[in-house]
């Protein structure tokens, strides 16, 4: 660890405890300068030094570069909140990435992180460091550890803790038993809501919401926030996640989830998080039944806004959609193109630093992430901090963040509407005939086109997390929805020349939770991606064989759960994206008992139209979940709208998906059968 950028590593462990406490079991000890320690610490600084350093096996020397200048960012409360929704806050997570970024080397890095992680926010130092460390060239081979190792509390049972750490303290590693976190704890069977549980409390899930916004930071240096398609990017992948949704609410037999569209009526639905924070040791507060959502006046974390502030950002979007233009910070006029619109339009309404007038268009989303998340203390009188929508770690377990993206979603949909139709050219590969589509389980005799999904019991370390805590590992075990593992197989025909392709696969449900047909108008928004990769296709007929592991949206388990990449991976292995990306777990949607019927969904595009001239490799580089992250440093892999060819409208003619289908040989409907079953098998 001592050596090179992965002494780093060291800052990034424990977070709650003191900078010079032993780090990898006691094994490794940081040799701050003096003049480093806390004021607490610094009269008794020879004696830490060596009360600790008789065990350790690595020492890694700070070098002293002088006292940093992180005032700025002390303004954040060390054993406070800390929300990317908070404007200040957002400044100040940018000011401090600047800084880690500024540094000339990594051995100065070290040296200024050292003396910033005992005087800062936690949750602020870990973001700021880990998006610095993503982002400088000589630290990419840096292996980010998974939020869940620094704050397990953020996705797990607070029951869970004082078993862990009785385990810990009193017995041997290797007599510890695994403790069990319940699940669906934050409500009975008599709320409704509580049958989607499963979903938005998935530790994957909201793994998956963090990392995908440290990734794509909305503040900080220009070379942090200026990615390809950035906007576009926050449209479709949480556009993907209100489709998941809504499939799984048709799942549970429960409707569509209701958009956000009167923020003057009550919220009918509750929420009580039991998650506490261990920067602070307080809960996030829950919201009950029918609050009314009012001005926000929270002066001492400067953020104050109107409910009118709300509603005039909303309409100066809409009307700016209807235009065809948005208003630029000099009055100009910026159109909505089809190529760049939405990338437009995404920024503006996050928004991101990348708004083209943050000053007439506002917060929108952020906000609306802020009424909800302070309804319960709108003007701070009871000192409550937000709830658990104003951070992105917790902000999907709470029903109404849903809500939330499903207005932010039909924002987009409004945009959308005013594009024409695809013509047929855009939609047509002549030449390329889908004869045959198909999907079966890995499994010998397994019926076609038939999916299973089931409970599985996994396991995760907490260990990593619990800030003196026991040493070694503590397990805990949690129970998540799983699929068995499926492969695709097409047989596509191509009666010209030796061409190439980008085979899209997406699945949508057939009918509502009331088992009534949907229209291709509410299908297509519904479709959910499940994979894309480029396929070669020679003369004559070709067999298309594709594995669900293989998928362009997720990473595996190993990577949601543990760390980014095996440690024996070459130090030239790029760790940014690697824990981007959608869980594999949650592939595919949960189905019923009796089995729901889906439509499978296959085109295959002309790769001339969908390239954008740069070859890449999906199985290295952590390349694997493109479709919702991208890649690192580079464009977008695909030149054509996210969501092609269902993120827009079709001529009214276009009644069902059939219709849609049927003039197009280059694409494929096949029906799917989703059985859910109600055991639980425990993972090997």
């Amino acid at each position: 660890m001592a050596s090179g950028s992965q002494k780093l590593l060291a800052l990034l462990q424990r977070p709650l405890e003191p900078t010079f406490y032993p780090k990898d079991d006691g094994k490794t000890l940081i040799d701050l300068p003096e003049n480093y320690l806390t004021d607490r610490y610094r009269p008794i600084g020879e004696n830490l030094q060596s009360r600790f350093s008789d065990d350790a096996e690595t020492r890694i020397p700070v070098r002293n570069v002088g006292i940093p200048s992180i005032a700025f960012a002390e303004a954040i409360p060390r054993r406070g909140g800390f929300s990317l929704f908070n404007e200040k806050h957002r400044k100040i997570a940018g000011d401090l990435i600047a800084l880690f970024l500024n540094q000339p080397d990594v051995d100065t890095l070290m040296a200024v992180g050292s003396y910033a992680r005992d005087r800062l926010n936690p949750m602020l130092f870990q973001y700021a460091m880990s998006v610095a460390i993503q982002s400088r060239p000589d630290t990419k081979d840096v292996n980010i550890p998974s939020l869940l190792q620094l704050f397990p509390d953020s996705f797990v049972d607070p029951t869970t803790f004082p078993k862990a750490r009785e385990e810990g303290s009193v017995v041997q590693q290797v007599d510890r038993m695994v403790v069990n976190i319940e699940m669906n704890f934050t409500a009975s069977d008599r709320e409704e809501e509580q049958r989607l549980a499963f979903f938005r409390e998935d530790i994957g899930v909201n793994l998956h919401h963090w990392h995908w916004h440290l990734v794509y930071p909305g503040d900080g240096p220009d070379q942090v926030v200026r990615k390809d398609r950035r906007g576009e990017l926050f449209y479709y992948m949480h556009q993907q996640l209100i489709a998941r949704y809504n499939v799984e609410r048709f799942c549970a037999r429960l409707g569509r989830v209701r958009p956000l569209t009167n923020l003057r009526v009550p919220l009918p639905e509750g929420y009580f998080p039991k998650i506490i924070r261990s920067v602070n040791n307080r809960a996030f507060p829950p919201r009950p039944q029918n609050q009314v959502l009012t001005d926000i006046n929270r002066v001492d974390d400067d953020v104050i806004f109107t409910v009118t502030d709300l509603e005039n950002w909303e309409k100066r979007i809409a009307d700016s959609i209807d235009a065809g233009f948005v208003m630029g910070a000099n009055g100009q006029r910026i159109p909505l193109t089809e190529e760049t619109g939405t990338d437009i339009l995404g920024n503006i309404m996050e928004p991101s630093s990348l708004s083209v007038n943050r000053q007439y268009y506002g917060s929108y989303h952020g906000n609306l992430h802020n009424i909800i998340a302070y309804s319960h203390d709108p003007e701070g009188r009871f000192l409550e901090g937000y709830g658990v929508v104003g951070e992105f770690q917790t902000a999907m377990r709470d029903p109404t963040f849903y809500r939330l993206h499903a207005q932010v979603d039909n924002m987009f949909h409004r945009y959308k509407n005013t594009l024409q139709p695809y013509p047929a050219n855009q939609l047509n590969y002549n030449g390329v005939q889908i004869q045959s589509l198909g999907v079966q389980l890995n499994r010998a005799n397994a019926p076609p086109n038939v999916l299973l999904t089931y409970w599985q019991r996994s396991q995760i370390d907490l260990a990593t997390g619990m800030d003196f805590g026991p040493q070694g590992n503590v397990f805990a075990s949690f129970t998540h929805l799983q699929h068995a593992p499926f492969t695709f197989r097409l047989t596509v025909n191509n009666t010209g020349a030796r061409r190439r392709g980008t085979c899209r696969i997406f699945i949508g449900p057939k009918t509502d939770e009331r088992n009534i047909a949907l229209t291709y108008q509410e299908q297509r928004i519904l479709m959910i991606e499940l994979d894309k990769w480029t396929v070669t296709l020679n003369p004559g007929t070709n067999s298309i064989v594709r594995r669900s592991e293989q998928s362009s949206v997720t990473i595996p388990y190993e990577r949601t759960f543990r760390s980014a990449a095996p440690s024996n991976q070459s130090g030239t292995e790029v760790y940014r994206f690697c824990n981007c990306g959608w869980p594999s777990h949650l592939l595919i949607p949960k189905g019923t008992p009796e089995g729901m019927s889906f439509d499978l969904f296959a085109m295959i595009s002309d790769f001339t139209n969908d390239t954008v001239n740069q070859e890449f490799d999906e199985n290295v580089d952590c390349n694997d979940s493109h479709s919702f992250c991208g890649l690192r440093d580079r464009l977008y892999p695909d030149r054509r709208p996210m969501g092609y060819p269902f993120d827009r409208r079709a001529p009214n003619a276009t009644r069902t998906l059939q219709d849609f289908v049927r003039p197009n040989s280059n694409m494929a409907l096949t029906n799917v059968q989703v059985r859910f079953t109600n055991t639980v098998i425990a993972r090997t």
